[in-house]
């Protein structure tokens, strides 16, 4: 007998969620009595040069090659950050539609095979407006996918996007990004509320604000006890120079100097406090922690 998507999808509930979305880029750790998963949005396709343009390029060449990354091509993880304690079921973004690039935009995908319906999810809280980060927002009909959730975002990334000189001013390279963002927030102005830095936004969930990357970009510290991690969102955007050379200007960032003070000041609180992490574009499902070493700090997935 044929066996129908969804007569599989609906077999897949019963099974562990790490066999479930097996195939999604699952990572999965305790914090506290919660669980933080990151499930696949798919990956991008981005040209090394929008990265790797402002560095030294002497610097530059031996640490990918040591690294095995391409100066040329890059192709990061997508993943969003999904925070359950029993009462919340919390998105941390929500992926980027079917709008961006065709090897994204697979979130419901991978949420339907975790079991996890659109009405299931209580709170979406945005890092930032990027189209990986946002454009997953709308359905097919131009509403809000979770229908259910109350949404959550900075107050400045906020002002940010809804200003309409922002198209005018962010540059023609980065116009669409604005456009789109507009789109997306217009949907949810009705209903959305605002936090600021340092906010407790939901229980034992706190907002932490890392600028640079856009100008209100939001990290989270989720907290059970003693038990912590740092969803961060794109304050780091990758696993190799991001890591190894955090001071540098990435051309990834809208205000690379912002971002560069951020990136370090994170560095240095994620290791002080021994705080796991979960990376929007971090490799082996993006939940891992931070060491370390004499070339700056390394990437250790959970997974790994």
């Amino acid at each position: 007998m044929p066996v129908s998507r969804r007569t599989f999808l609906s077999g897949c509930v019963a099974l562990p969620l790490s066999a479930q979305t097996s195939g999604f880029s699952v990572a999965e750790q305790s914090v506290g009595n919660g669980t933080l998963t990151t499930i696949s949005d798919g990956h991008l396709t981005l040209p090394g040069s929008f990265v790797f343009d402002p560095m030294p390029r002497d610097e530059l060449l031996p640490l990918l090659e040591k690294t095995g990354i391409s100066e040329k091509t890059l192709t990061p993880e997508c993943n969003v950050s999904l925070y359950q304690d029993g009462q919340n079921t919390v998105l941390f973004d929500v992926g980027s539609g079917p709008d961006f690039q065709s090897s994204a935009g697979k979130l419901p995908d991978g949420l339907e095979l975790a079991g996890i319906a659109p009405e299931d999810v209580t709170h979406v809280v945005f890092t930032h407006a990027h189209p990986d980060h946002i454009w997953g927002l709308l359905d097919e009909f131009d509403d809000p996918l979770f229908y259910d959730a109350t949404y959550m975002i900075g107050r400045a990334e906020w002002d940010y996007w809804w200003n309409p000189e922002t198209v005018n001013t962010i540059g023609e390279a980065r116009a669409a990004m604005a456009v789109g963002a507009k789109r997306r927030l217009e949907a949810i102005e009705d209903t959305v509320e605002f936090f600021d830095g340092d906010q407790e936004i939901l229980s034992g969930i706190q907002a932490v604000a890392t600028p640079g990357h856009t100008p209100g970009h939001m990290s989270f510290e989720v907290r059970g006890g003693s038990d912590a991690a740092m969803i961060i969102g794109d304050a780091i955007t990758n696993h190799h120079v991001a890591f190894m050379k955090p001071e540098w200007l990435s051309g990834s960032d809208q205000d690379a100097q912002t971002a560069a003070s951020t990136r370090t000041a994170l560095f240095d609180r994620i290791v002080a406090d021994n705080l796991k992490i979960a990376g929007f574009h971090l490799p082996g499902g993006g939940v891992g922690h931070v060491e370390r070493n004499s070339e700056g700090y390394r990437f250790v997935p959970e997974n790994s």
